[in-house]
């Protein structure tokens, strides 16, 4: 049985993987916060803030995968696993 998924489930994982894009394009510019001191107080505001957009976004989509999942009667990991896949590993377009 193939799992379906939603729209607003595909928007949320699209959200949230496109915000942890972000904390990495930060850490490839500034490094990690913990390699030096030499950051400003505005990169550590910056990737703060950055770093909690990532998380509020990846709880919007923990808490939406799970929600379907119950709704649906499906297992909350074939769910996720379903729309990790679809979002992060798309099949090619045929043609």
């Amino acid at each position: 049985m193939a799992i379906e998924l939603t729209d607003d489930l595909i928007k949320l994982e699209e959200a949230a993987v496109a915000e942890h894009a972000k904390v990495r394009a930060m850490q490839a510019e500034y490094g990690r916060p913990a390699d030096g001191d030499g950051w400003t107080d505005d990169q550590h505001t910056a990737w703060q803030q950055q770093w909690d957009a990532w998380r509020t976004a990846s709880e919007a989509v923990q808490a939406a995968i799970s929600a379907h999942a119950e709704a649906a009667g499906e297992s909350r990991f074939e769910v996720e696993k379903a729309l990790k896949g679809k979002v992060r590993h798309p099949e090619p377009a045929e043609g």
